[in-house]
C-alpha cells in the first residue's frame, strides 16, 4: 500500500469515527433511557421523564399540530432576531464611526442583555400587545447585544497594511468602511448570528410562556399543567430541530458570504 493511499484510508478513518462514535452514543444514550436506567439513578417516575417510545407515539399523534406551532414559533424567532440583529450592527457602526463615545454605547447595549427575559415579556406585552409582535419585540431586545459586540470588535480588527493600502489609493472614509471594516467584520457578524439562533429560539418560547395563543412555549406551558409530559416533550424535541434547522440555514449562509475567509477553506 502506497502512502497516499495510507493517508486516505487515515483520512477515511477518522471521518467515519467523527460520525459512527456519536451515532452509537446517542444511540446507547436513548437505550439506557428507554430502560429506565436513568429513572432509577435519580429516582424518577415515567410521568416525570416519559420514555423516549411514549414521547415519540405523542410526536407522531400530534405531528401537524406541532409543525404548525414550531412554525409560528420559528417566525418570531426569525423575524425578532433580524430586526435585533440589524439594530445591533447599526449601534456597532456607528460605534465604530464615533470611537469617541462607542465603547460606552455598546456597553449599554451589552448591559440590556442582562435583563432576563421573565422580566421583558411583561414590559413587551405592555408596549406591543400580546400578539406576535410582542415575542419579536424580546426575541429583538435578546439577540441585538451579542451582534453589536462582535461587529464592533470586527470592526476594529483592521490589518494596519490595508488601511496604508486604502490610504494609498485615496480612499474615501466610507470607501474603508465598505470594503475594509464591514468586510472584515462580516465572519463576526455570522459568528453573531450563530449565537442568535439559539437565543432567539428560547427568547420566543420563554415569551410565550406567558403572553400567546399559539406557538411551542404555549404549547409546551399548558402540557405541563395539565400534566402532559410526553407532549411536553414533543415540544421540545420539535424545538430543538427547529433550532438546529435554523443553524445550519445561517451556517450554509456564511459558507456562500464569506467564502474567501481562511475558516471556511478547510
Amino acid at each position: 500500500m502506497t502512502a497516499s493511499q495510507k493517508a486516505k484510508r487515515k483520512a477515511g478513518d477518522g471521518k467515519a469515527s467523527r460520525i459512527w462514535l456519536p451515532l452509537a452514543g446517542g444511540v446507547l444514550f436513548f437505550v439506557l433511557w428507554e430502560l429506565q436506567i436513568f429513572h432509577r439513578i435519580f429516582d424518577l417516575k415515567t410521568y416525570q421523564l416519559p420514555l423516549p417510545s411514549a414521547i415519540g407515539t405523542t410526536l407522531v399523534k400530534n405531528f401537524d399540530l406541532l409543525v404548525n406551532y414550531a412554525g409560528y414559533t420559528l417566525t418570531e424567532a426569525v423575524l425578532g432576531m433580524l430586526i435585533g440583529s440589524a439594530l445591533g450592527f447599526a449601534v456597532a457602526l456607528i460605534a465604530a464611526i464615533w470611537p469617541r463615545w462607542g465603547s460606552g454605547g455598546v456597553m449599554i447595549v451589552a448591559s440590556l442583555n442582562a435583563v432576563p427575559i421573565v422580566a421583558l415579556a411583561p414590559i413587551m406585552n405592555l408596549w406591543f400587545g400580546a400578539d406576535i409582535g410582542s415575542r419579536i419585540a424580546i426575541v429583538a431586545f435578546t439577540t441585538m447585544a451579542a451582534m453589536a459586540i462582535n461587529a464592533h470588535k470586527g470592526m476594529k480588527m483592521i490589518d494596519p497594511l490595508a488601511l496604508d493600502l486604502m490610504h494609498s489609493y485615496a480612499a474615501t472614509k466610507f470607501e474603508v468602511f465598505r470594503y475594509v471594516r464591514i468586510t472584515s467584520s462580516l465572519p463576526f457578524v455570522f459568528t453573531a448570528l450563530k449565537i442568535n439562533t439559539t437565543a432567539s429560539m428560547i427568547g420566543a418560547i420563554v415569551g410565550e410562556f406567558f403572553f400567546a395563543s399559539r406557538g411551542l412555549g404555549y404549547l409546551l406551558s399548558n402540557s405541563i399543567k395539565v400534566a402532559k409530559m410526553p407532549l411536553g416533550w414533543s415540544c421540545i424535541v420539535i424545538a430543538a430541530a427547529a433550532g438546529v434547522l435554523f443553524y445550519l440555514v445561517v451556517e450554509r449562509l456564511e459558507k456562500v458570504f464569506i467564502k474567501w475567509h481562511p475558516s471556511q477553506r478547510a
